[in-house]
């Protein structure tokens, strides 16, 4: 058995050092995108972020959504930025984004004031929503990693295109695989990326099918469903939300796949990553390493932001995040 695991973590470290040097194609040109342009962007950015990390740790789960919700319908575009205006029917106004809090657009805002204070006209809110993602993940004691930066902001922003493009709480692996598979990240990745659960909240109607059941899902903790009652009881005001990590909500940490080990993730998506025995094994690794964990979300996350990225004159420089330019 102690061979086996011993195997288990030699191959997600080797996938991992793969998926950092091939993945699914480096956005041109790279890190260092800004070095003569912006030199200052980086710290720029931490700063806004950090003082509206202050203000509200929701800032931290808010900015980590929102880049995961931008990058899975257009690509990492900044789309889901744009707000409704005229015929159009923006993204963040599709029934899968009205639950995203605002605190994260918020930060994004803030932040490209700031920058475009120091370098006008020069650096993207899509690369901006990802610098902000990295710097509230370190905030909360998440990993600390390199952001890959040249993307253009897009054209496009339609809440027809939503649909079917967002993974939902009660999604079983094969749809989770499949889901993660068109955006070109493996299951190993999409076990990484649910990982950010560990600060992330819920509103109650997100999971009533599994506490609400008869029976209750047998996969939930009994005590833990027993407390998920208590929290959110039937008929429930639908803003009420709860914490996904019940035992450190505030930490970036492994905790999450901790409680999957004992019944205690809040999703059918969660906790189907340990029941299923394909994803097991990922699971155990990164419950009991956080090292093997944080690698593994290092070149999720990485990945992740590559996804059907724009550059050239396939978009553009907003000026406002919020609209296209004219």
């Amino acid at each position: 058995m102690v061979m086996i695991q011993q195997l288990n973590l030699l191959l997600i470290l080797l996938y991992v050092l793969l998926g950092l040097c091939f993945g699914n194609g480096r956005i041109n040109p790279s890190q260092n995108f800004y070095n003569s342009t912006c030199p200052n962007l980086e710290s720029t950015v931490k700063q806004a972020v950090d003082s509206k990390f202050q203000q509200t740790f929701v800032t931290a789960s808010a900015t980590i959504r929102l880049f995961f919700h931008d990058c899975f319908v257009e690509g990492c575009d900044g789309s889901i930025l744009i707000a409704s205006s005229g015929n159009n029917t923006a993204e963040k106004d599709a029934s899968d984004n009205l639950s995203l809090a605002g605190d994260g657009f918020d930060t994004v805002v803030k932040a490209k004031q700031a920058v475009e204070a120091i370098c006008p006209n020069i650096v993207s809110c899509a690369d901006i929503l990802a610098l902000a993602t990295r710097d509230v993940i370190g905030l909360t004691g998440g990993p600390s990693y390199s952001v890959e930066l040249g993307r253009r902001d897009g054209l496009v922003s339609m809440a027809s295109r939503v649909p079917g493009n967002l993974p939902k709480a009660d999604f079983n692996l094969d749809q989770l695989n499949t889901m993660f598979a068109t955006n070109s990240l493996s299951q190993i990745d999409m076990v990484a990326l649910s990982g950010a659960h560990t600060v992330g909240f819920s509103h109650c109607n997100q999971f009533a099918n599994r506490t609400y059941s008869n029976p209750i899902d047998p996969t939930l903790n009994a005590s833990y469903a027993t407390q998920l009652q208590q929290m959110c009881p039937q008929n429930v005001d639908p803003s009420v939300a709860i914490n996904m990590d019940p035992i450190t909500p505030r930490i970036f940490d492994n905790v999450y796949y901790q409680n999957l080990l004992s019944g205690k993730g809040l999703f059918t998506s969660d906790e189907v990553l340990f029941t299923d025995s394909r994803s097991t094994s990922t699971v155990n690794s990164f419950a009991s390493n956080t090292s093997i964990f944080e690698s593994a979300f290092i070149t999720a996350i990485t990945k992740l932001g590559r996804v059907k990225v724009k550059t050239g004159n396939n978009g553009e420089i907003r000026r406002d995040c919020s609209a296209f330019n004219q």
